[in-house]
C-alpha cells in the first residue's frame, strides 16, 4: 500500500483532518471506517453471518461508535497483535434541545466525562452526533455536524461575580448550560433535521454532544506543537490505526487487530466500551472460522501482546511539582510507558520489556510515566479490557498538556514515534515459549 505514514507533514495533515472530522464518537468511528475502506477492508456487520477467508481484511462496528478491524492469518492461528484506544472525549450531552426561557433559546445538557468545565465558556460551539429517524421500514441513523457556530455557554460578567478569579465551584445545571439563540427564533432541532434531510417530526431520538469549532493547528515558534480538541484519545486512535495499516501482515499465523472503543471517559462499562464483549466476540468468531480448539485458543492468546494506547500527562511548564520528580515526561520525548502499582495500568516488567525491544528496533524513544506516590492518577481501558481478554498487555500513550480541556496541546514529533512503533509491533513475531520469556523475531 502507499506509504503515507513515513512523511511527517503528510502524517500531521492526516491527523489534523481526523481530529477535525471527529466531532463526536459517531464521527470518529465514521472517519476510521472511511480509512479502512480506502485500504480495502470489508465490513462484517455483527448481526450477519461472516464468511472469513485466510489473509482477508475485515472490520466491524458496534453502536456506530466502536470499530474493530483485523487481518486474518495466512495459516493456522498462533497469536495476536492488538492495539486498543478510544474515540470518545469529555463533552456535554444534550438532554433537551430547545427550551425557551428568559428570552433565550437554550439546550439543557449534562456533563460527559471529567472535563475542565470553564474551558467550554465563551467560545463558539456546535453540535454533533446522530439522529434516529423513522422510515417506512423502521428506524435509520443520520449523522449530523453542522459546520457553523450554533451555541455558546456565556460567562457571568466580572461585575456580577467578583470572585470569578479567586476560585469557583461550577454547578453544571446552573453555570454550564448553553444558549442557541433568542426565544422565538429557529429551533436547534429544525437546523439538525435540515442537515439530516428529514423533517423534525421524523426524529424519534438523538445522541448529540457539544463540540468545539477550533480546528487542529500547529503552534510554537517552530511549529513543534499542535492544539486541538479531543487529542485525548484521538491522537492514539489515529496513530495506532496508521501503524496497523502500515503493518505488512506477512507472518503466517498471526492475526492483527486494531480497535477503537467508546465510553472510556465514563468507565468503559457499555456494550460498545472495553468492558463490553466486542473484542471477545470478534476474536471468538475468528477462531471458530479457523476451527480452533479451546486449547489452541489459549495458546494463541498467550503468544500475543496488546497495546492499550491512551494519552498521558506531560510535566506542566508552570507546575512541574504535579509530576513524579523521578520520571519527568516531556512533549516530543517519545512514547509513554505507563505504570501504576494498583494496576489501573496493565504494564508489567514482562510486557514493558517486550515493548521496549520493539521500540528499540523502531528507533523510537520511550518515557516512563507514573504518578506521584501521593497523587491518585487516572485509569484507562486496558485493565478493564483484561476482564474479557486474557492477553498480555502494556499501557502506552503520548504526552500532552491540558488533558480534558476543551482544547489540548501535544507534540508533533510524538505522532511519528507512535506510528513507527506500532508499524514495527505489527511486523514483529511475538511468542512466549515459557512463562516470563519472550521470543521476539526482531
Amino acid at each position: 500500500m502507499e506509504k503515507r505514514y513515513t512523511d511527517e507533514q503528510s502524517l500531521l495533515k492526516g491527523l489534523f483532518g481526523f481530529l477535525d472530522k471527529s466531532v463526536s464518537p459517531f464521527h470518529s468511528a465514521a472517519a476510521a471506517c472511511e480509512m479502512l475502506e480506502q485500504e480495502g477492508y470489508t465490513l462484517c456487520p455483527e448481526g450477519q453471518p461472516w464468511k472469513l477467508e485466510q489473509g482477508g481484511r475485515y472490520y466491524t462496528t458496534r453502536n456506530g461508535t466502536a470499530v474493530l478491524a483485523w487481518r486474518m492469518p495466512q495459516g493456522k492461528l498462533t497469536g495476536w497483535h492488538v492495539t486498543a484506544s478510544h474515540g470518545d472525549s469529555p463533552t456535554w450531552r444534550i438532554k433537551v434541545p430547545d427550551i425557551g426561557e428568559g428570552g433565550y433559546l437554550k439546550a439543557e445538557t449534562e456533563g460527559y466525562g471529567g472535563m475542565i468545565a470553564p474551558t467550554w465558556l465563551d467560545r463558539p460551539l456546535s453540535v454533533a452526533g446522530r439522529l434516529l429517524v423513522k422510515t417506512a421500514d423502521g428506524v435509520e441513523t443520520r449523522l449530523v455536524a453542522p459546520d457553523r457556530a450554533l451555541l455558546c455557554i456565556p460567562n457571568v460578567c466580572i461585575h456580577f461575580d467578583r470572585e470569578a478569579n479567586t476560585g469557583k465551584n461550577w454547578n453544571y445545571q446552573v453555570d454550564l448550560q448553553p444558549i442557541c439563540g433568542l426565544e422565538g427564533g429557529t429551533r436547534l432541532m429544525d437546523i439538525l433535521a435540515a442537515e439530516a434531510g428529514v423533517s423534525a417530526g421524523d426524529i424519534l431520538a438523538h445522541d448529540l454532544v457539544l463540540c468545539t469549532r477550533q480546528k487542529a493547528e500547529r503552534v510554537g515558534v517552530d511549529g513543534e506543537l499542535f492544539m486541538s480538541g479531543r487529542i485525548d484519545d484521538l491522537e492514539c486512535a489515529y496513530t495506532t490505526l496508521c501503524g496497523f495499516l502500515a503493518g505488512e501482515g506477512k507472518e503466517a499465523g498471526r492475526a492483527d487487530v486494531w480497535c477503537m472503543f467508546d465510553n472510556e471517559e465514563v468507565g468503559s462499562s457499555s456494550r460498545q466500551g472495553a468492558q463490553g464483549t466486542l473484542m471477545a466476540d470478534t476474536m471468538a468468531r475468528i477462531e471458530e472460522s479457523l476451527g480452533l480448539t479451546r486449547e489452541e485458543s489459549v495458546c494463541a492468546r498467550t503468544n500475543s501482546l496488546l497495546l492499550s494506547a491512551d494519552n498521558g500527562h506531560a510535566a506542566h511548564p508552570n507546575h512541574p511539582e504535579k509530576s513524579d520528580p523521578r520520571n519527568p515526561v516531556r512533549l516530543g520525548g517519545g512514547i509513554l510507558l505507563k505504570y501504576n502499582a494498583s494496576q489501573t495500568y496493565t504494564t508489567s516488567g514482562l510486557t514493558a520489556a517486550a515493548f521496549q525491544r520493539i521500540c528499540d528496533k523502531a528507533g523510537v524513544p520511550i518515557q516512563i510515566f507514573a504518578n506521584r506516590a501521593d497523587v491518585r492518577g487516572g485509569s484507562t481501558l486496558g485493565n478493564l479490557l483484561g476482564h474479557q481478554i486474557a492477553i498480555p498487555m502494556v499501557d502506552i500513550g503520548l504526552a500532552q498538556l491540558a488533558m480534558h480541556s476543551a482544547v489540548e496541546t501535544a507534540s508533533c514529533a510524538d505522532v511519528m514515534y507512535m506510528v513507527k512503533a506500532c508499524e514495527t509491533f505489527y511486523n514483529t513475531p511475538i511468542f512466549q515459549p515459557a512463562d516470563g520469556v519472550w521470543k521476539l523475531e526482531l
